[in-house]
């Protein structure tokens, strides 16, 4: 390994394709990024044009070499993650035949509700329930509704699974990706072929790549056609891809069993590593092998939390906006030094954080925030105060039900936007009473691709390897333990008011 190495780790999101040049060490050294653009047809639906993605990720990956000064030569591996669920009707050469159902599309909605239906034993990795968003909808409702480009597909897969076949010639399914959002279980021997022929799926076999590859894991190297498209080398080693918020897990240094990644941005998404399945939790699913070989992945979710802080800032700190822009400062910080301010518990106020339903771990769409508490003496800050307060027992409650049904819990990692206020991590800290692990680097989901170009470079063996070499904590949040009874009767709080508002 050369002091000038770099790993490329490819980073597909909702909004943006970004190119980041990585060390070995972890050290991000430059960027690159494209815009993407999503169209809305009907209402729930929501396309985008994997088109758009090729040629985006071209001018990514030239932008972060010209931003890095660096030599395509320099370059030992490429790592990728996307979206999940973006789901892509192609030919077997590539040729893209309707734009890409993006992971938000909800037209299969009754699909989902045919395939939950069966009932089929696969579903207890899924809590029973299929999401709309998943593989096996969008191949029904696209067999349904535009048989021609059903039929004329001969590959039908997701956004990594095309990019792969773009860079590397080579037709290959992800395991993270079938293991999570494909109903593939490879401790019940693989797919649920009962399940998909009793939904009239049974011809979707063939449209799909026999070869499934762990994280990270393959031989796939870089054509020479797309390494002229990205300015790159041929034979560059790639790396198989995955989900986004799974590498970014990963990129945390989540890797062990009991560490539990908390990625904390408009929503917050819970994934946990565990040697043997939760099954019975109100998480989303416990997939197995879908990230670390030999361990089970749990998945769990907030839909709303900093999208709550967000609403917060526009509609109720007009005052701390304009201290902040006369500080010179963000309108955040301001909120946090007033919150902080504000005793623990809130004096009796507390909130909801259910503003866009419940995901977990009641799976309650229906459910609605609320304040309860509230009298003349309580200020916007403790307002503010209680969203953090809601948001992080709202955490604890996800982990305390999973760990009924036998979560182990031992390492915390806290990233994502919400990660930079002091305060709202201590809260979590406090409130669910572990030592919350801070990791150095917040652009997690691209350290995590360039930890997987790591494993095909041969630089690092495994992931837990790459994470020793590549994951730095910045620090440690300990508890304070004379928060415990505080946050103790808070959380009692915090549970009687869903079973009020929900009873």
């Amino acid at each position: 390994m050369s002091n000038n190495d770099l790993l490329l780790g490819l980073d597909f999101g909702t909004q943006s394709v970004r190119a980041a040049l990585v060390r070995p060490d972890g050290q991000i050294v430059a960027f690159g990024k494209s815009d993407l653009a999503t169209t809305y047809p009907k209402p729930a639906w929501a396309e985008q044009s994997p088109d758009e993605w090729w040629s985006g990720l071209a001018k990514a990956v030239h932008e972060a070499l010209a931003a890095a000064n660096a030599r395509p030569e320099q370059i030992r591996g490429i790592g990728l993650d996307t979206t999940a669920c973006t789901v892509v009707a192609s030919r077997a050469d590539g040729t893209v035949l309707r734009p890409a159902l993006l992971w938000m599309d909800q037209r299969s909605a009754a699909e989902a509700d045919q395939i939950s239906a069966t009932n089929d034993p696969v579903l207890k990795y899924v809590s029973g329930k299929v999401s709309p968003e998943w593989m096996l909808p969008k191949a029904l409702w696209l067999k349904h509704n535009e048989p021609e480009n059903y039929k004329a597909a001969e590959r039908l897969v997701e956004c990594t699974d095309w990019m792969m076949f773009k860079l590397t010639g080579q037709w290959t399914l992800a395991l993270n990706h079938v293991a999570v959002k494909w109903n593939y279980a490879k401790p019940d021997g693989g797919w649920p072929v009962q399940m998909i022929e009793a939904v009239g799926l049974g011809d979707i076999f063939a449209k799909w790549p026999e070869e499934i590859v762990p994280l990270g894991r393959g031989h796939g190297a870089l054509s020479a056609k797309s390494a002229e498209h990205l300015g790159l080398i041929a034979g560059t080693p790639v790396a198989q891809g995955g989900i986004d918020a799974y590498l970014g897990m990963l990129g945390m240094g989540a890797t062990a069993n009991g560490d539990v990644a908390v990625i904390v941005g408009s929503s917050t998404c819970h994934l946990a590593q565990s040697k043997a399945g939760v099954f019975g939790s109100g998480a989303a699913g416990c997939y197995p092998e879908a990230t670390v070989e030999g361990l089970y992945t749990l998945e769990a979710g907030q839909t709303a939390t900093g999208s709550i802080l967000d609403w917060f800032r526009r509609h109720l700190a007009h005052s701390q906006a304009e201290e902040a822009a006369k500080r010179g400062v963000s309108v955040y910080q301001v909120l946090d030094e007033q919150a902080a301010q504000v005793p623990a518990g809130c004096e009796g106020l507390t909130a909801r954080d259910d503003w866009q339903g419940n995901r977990s771990p009641f799976k309650n769409p229906a459910a609605r925030g609320a304040w309860t508490g509230l009298s003349l003496a309580h200020s916007p800050a403790h307002m503010f105060r209680s969203i953090y307060e809601a948001t992080a027992l709202g955490t604890r409650q996800i982990l305390e039900d999973a760990a009924r049904f036998g979560l182990e819990v031992n390492r915390i990692f806290l990233g994502g936007g919400g990660a930079k206020s002091a305060l709202w991590t201590q809260i979590h800290a406090d409130s669910i009473g572990k030592p919350i692990h801070i990791p150095a680097e917040s652009e997690s989901c691209a350290l995590g691709s360039a930890m997987a170009a790591g494993l095909a470079a041969g630089i690092y063996s495994d992931f837990d390897a790459a994470s020793a070499g590549m994951v730095r904590i910045e620090k440690v949040v300990e508890p304070n333990a004379a928060m415990k009874p505080i946050y103790d009767e808070v959380f009692a709080r915090y549970k009687n008011a869903y079973d009020r508002l929900n009873g």
